[in-house]
């Protein structure tokens, strides 16, 4: 998408000129914005890395996320509602990557999206739907790679001849499949809400707390 060739080839002529020189102006907004993705990836990798005891095992409860999925479509709701939607991505700040950043860490409790828990915090921040959604996009990219190589570096520790093979290839086909979601939620978000998302999460939590009431579902 057009938003994947801006971040990984750049789009200001001021920067072609610069590039065949070897030299990248200072203030270039492709080189703030890999800044930014970069400080905004750090969360993720220290809270993942300390935290992986409670989030294979406490977080894993059906309870919990049963109830996130309903308080984070809750807050994606009014965020999409009252955000004021007036900044676009090349005013993003650091302060604001950071908290970003650990938007997106919040993603490791199962329940919360990744993309749903930074856009719902860039629309609060006062970012334009696309804006808002490319940003939290862009920021998935090393994480989700990220979480594949380490996968693929544990697999090396499991018994199994086809272990290493099957967790690349489910490696490749989840980083393709989630190029392909990004790029048709990148145009359907230019022209609609976020409320089929809101709508869809808080059933499904709603579904859930039901069925571990009656008994039909263990946590």
């Amino acid at each position: 998408g057009k938003w994947f060739a801006h971040f990984f080839v750049g789009t200001g002529s001021r920067r072609a000129t610069n590039s065949k020189f070897g030299v990248i102006a200072k203030g270039d907004p492709d080189v703030r914005l890999g800044w930014l993705i970069i400080i905004g990836t750090v969360p993720i990798v220290l809270v993942g890395f300390f935290a992986q005891e409670y989030i294979r095992t406490v977080f894993r409860s059906l309870w919990i996320v049963a109830i996130v999925l309903i308080v984070f479509g809750i807050l994606l709701g009014l965020a999409d509602r009252f955000g004021k939607r007036n900044r676009e991505l090349d005013q993003l700040t650091y302060p604001h990557g950071i908290a970003l950043g650990f938007a997106q860490a919040m993603a490791l409790i199962p329940g919360v999206s990744r993309s749903g828990a930074t856009t719902t915090v860039g629309l609060a921040l006062g970012y334009r739907r696309p804006a808002a959604a490319e940003y939290a996009f862009l920021l998935a990219v090393p994480a989700v790679f990220g979480s594949g190589f380490y996968e693929l570096i544990k697999s090396f520790d499991e018994p199994g001849v086809f272990s290493l093979f099957e967790t690349g290839v489910a490696t490749a086909v989840a980083f393709g499949v989630g190029l392909a979601v990004i790029a048709f939620l990148m145009g359907y978000i230019k022209k609609r809400s976020f409320m089929p998302f809101v709508i869809y999460r808080i059933l499904l939590g709603t579904v859930l707390i039901v069925l571990l009431s009656v008994g039909v579902l263990q946590p």
